[in-house]
C-alpha cells in the first residue's frame, strides 16, 4: 500500500535518518518545500534514551480516483506523533507526495 510506503520515508526523513533530498522524485514542488522546511529540526528525533520512532498506524481517505489522503500515528518513546500527506497518482502511475503536515511542527 503506498501510504505505508510514504509513511515509512517520511518518517525517516523527518528524524533525521535519511537526508530530504531522499525524496527527490517522490514528492511534488509544495511537498518538497515543506520537507526541506521541517527536515533541519528532525521534529521526529527521539531525546535519549526513547527508541527509534516507527510507524503505528497509518489510515487513508481516497476523496477521488488518484488521490490519497493519508495520516499515520508515529511513536516515539511513549511520544505519540500525527503526521497527515496527501499522495497524487500521476499520468506515469507513479505515487508522489503533494502535501506534508506535522502536528505541532512549523515549517
Amino acid at each position: 500500500m503506498p501510504r505505508y510506503w510514504f509513511a515509512e520515508r517520511l518518517l525517516l526523513t523527518l528524524s533525521g535518518q535519511r537526508p530530504v533530498h531522499w525524496m527527490l522524485g517522490h514528492t511534488l514542488g509544495a511537498a518538497y518545500d515543506q520537507l526541506a522546511a521541517l527536515a533541519p529540526q528532525a521534529p521526529l528525533r527521539p531525546a535519549p534514551p526513547a527508541r527509534t520512532p516507527a510507524v503505528r498506524r497509518c489510515d487513508e481517505f481516497r476523496p477521488r480516483p488518484g488521490v490519497i489522503e493519508a495520516f499515520a500515528r508515529i511513536s516515539s518513546g511513549e511520544r505519540l506523533h500525527a503526521l497527515a500527506f496527501r499522495l497524487e497518482r500521476g499520468q506515469d502511475l507513479r505515487w508522489r507526495c503533494s502535501a506534508v503536515e506535522l502536528a505541532g511542527a512549523r515549517a
